[in-house]
């Protein structure tokens, strides 16, 4: 089943691996699914069921003028939990994939959703304000459309080094890794692209957090540069009853790729992966170390 067709005939792309309790995994802009392809792994090998999906308009999904609102991504979502039959689902957004995450809490009630991550994410709201005073200038955010608009394939090309923290001497990623991103970026829809900045520039989540009601693992890095961490993770973490807080300190946005290993122990942890008698030594020493560096995080599902 690599496709699944959503409420309004939109083609999106979906990988489906392992078998057991679903978590499913949403992208963040302006990359796909294959950006979640060391966790998805790692979460089919500990026995849980990962599902990623291209977002319409990006990856291999199919690419319609309309649709780049919360509202009808958040319909897309629930469309691939109907399509796979996901049930007592872990749903784990990554930047602007945490929106779908907590539109769906609200516009669909969080039907068959047991827990909920929200991984350098947008949620609740980005631009600054009055009563959001830490948040992005937004001339800021209006200038990404703009950019995007003169030369998307140079915007991307400065935008992918903040995304991962590069520096002028260190990397935490290698130049190849820099040139997917950069490939993945271009292949997307020009309208997507420019459409989903606005939507996750712009929409307000604030009033969506009352509808988490099941445990949420926020991660977020303090060197953020991309999505500041005072105006979204330490927000959120304050607003939703049932949250734990992790932060890495110095960790940039794509900290899903630049500390893989950390975040996928971290997320199989709140998941509540027992580890096999192979590797349970290994897994628990990890797991000290992360609570001895980490206090606030334990397991907290089921």
């Amino acid at each position: 089943m690599p496709y699944i067709k959503t409420r309004d005939g939109t083609d999106l792309y979906v990988k489906d691996w392992g078998e057991g309790r679903p978590v499913v995994l949403i992208h963040g802009w302006p990359l796909s699914s294959d950006s979640w392809d060391a966790q998805a792994l790692a979460l089919a090998d500990a026995g849980f069921r990962a599902i990623a999906y291209d977002r319409r308009g990006f990856g291999r999904s199919g690419q319609p003028f309309s649709g780049y609102d919360y509202d009808t991504l958040t319909d897309d979502l629930a469309d691939v939990l109907d399509a796979t039959g996901a049930q007592d689902a872990t749903l784990v957004g990554f930047s602007m994939g945490g929106g779908e995450v907590a539109r769906y809490m609200s516009r669909h009630g969080g039907k068959g959703v047991i827990g909920a991550g929200l991984i350098s994410s947008v949620v609740p709201y980005m631009p600054e304000a009055e009563d959001n005073p830490h948040g992005a200038p937004v001339e800021q955010l209006t200038e990404i459309v703009e950019s995007i608009k003169r030369d998307r394939y140079g915007f991307f090309a400065t935008f992918f080094k903040q995304f991962f923290g590069m520096g002028f001497i260190s990397s935490p990623v290698s130049n190849e890794v820099l040139a997917w991103a950069q490939q993945t970026a271009n292949l997307a829809g020009l309208k997507p692209v420019l459409a989903c900045a606005e939507s996750f520039s712009f929409t307000d989540f604030r009033p969506d957090l009352s509808a988490f009601s099941v445990p949420t693992l926020i991660v977020h890095g303090t060197a953020d540069k991309t999505v500041p961490i005072d105006a979204t993770a330490r927000v959120a973490a304050k607003a939703i009853g049932q949250s734990q807080l992790v932060e890495y300190d110095g960790a940039p946005h794509a900290l899903t790729i630049t500390e893989s290993d950390r975040f996928t122990r971290d997320l199989l942890t709140f998941l509540g992966h027992k580890p096999t008698i192979e590797d349970a030594a290994t897994f628990e020493e990890e797991l000290k170390r992360e609570q001895l560096l980490n206090p606030q995080l334990a397991p907290i599902m089921p």
